[in-house]
């Protein structure tokens, strides 16, 4: 697959892509732990994260805001830190200070401009619309876990956004999350832009996307922006 040279739609993952969720994360783990006087390892903690959510999402359908209680429940349990889960709830409470990264507005508006914009994410509405306040947009879909009672990498967000769109013509997804968004599109046959701001390489069992992006500035030159 190739990026169309007729883009109609651009779709975009939110956490990770638009919104520096580590950054966020972090913060509120570790204003948490501060409390108990425990001291946490940024890097160590967002693997951990990746790792007890990924398994908490493979489960049966919850909430976001619970999934996010239960990670820091496992987190703090792994860590050795002394959380009481009744204070868990810190975690989905911050969700609403977790900040964009820097270009993300200016790079949202000028696409908003040209093209019909989107959000597929894995969250709940209720935190979605919370996030929504740092990006004053109007979008023209919004796919969230909650409205297809999964969560990516299963194809229920892009089956649902197709029968939105009213196909893939002229459809490109932007995403950050190989596991939770590309593979997906590469197996829809969704044209995908890789916005790799990890700085990942792949594995050679791994496909490549459609394209390649260091963040959203470079992206935007791919969907034929200045």
């Amino acid at each position: 697959m190739a990026i169309p040279k007729e883009i109609t739609f651009v779709t975009f993952d939110v956490y990770g892509t638009l919104i520096d969720w580590e950054t966020g994360a972090y913060e509120a783990f570790k204003r948490e732990a501060d409390r108990d006087g425990f001291t946490l390892e940024r890097d160590e903690l967002i693997t951990l994260f990746k790792d007890v959510q990924k398994q908490i999402q493979a489960g049966s359908y919850e909430l976001y805001a619970e999934v996010l209680r239960r990670t820091a429940v496992q987190i703090a349990k792994t860590l050795g830190w002394p959380l009481e889960p009744s204070r868990a709830g810190f975690l989905p409470d911050s969700v609403q200070r977790w900040p964009p990264f820097k270009e993300t507005n200016s790079v949202l508006q000028k696409i908003a401009k040209k093209y019909k914009i989107g959000l597929i994410s894995n969250i709940d509405d209720k935190l979605l619309g919370q996030t929504r306040r740092h990006m004053p947009l109007d979008f023209d879909l919004v796919v969230t876990a909650q409205q297809v009672r999964s969560y990516k990498p299963d194809p229920a967000h892009f089956a649902e956004c197709e029968r939105r769109i009213g196909g893939k013509k002229g459809w490109v997804h932007v995403a950050e999350g190989y596991y939770y968004d590309v593979e997906p599109c590469l197996k829809r046959k969704v044209p995908v832009i890789w916005v790799n701001r990890n700085k990942e390489t792949l594995e050679s069992n791994q496909k490549k996307p459609d394209a390649e992006a260091k963040d959203l500035r470079e992206a935007a030159k791919l969907l034929g922006l200045s």
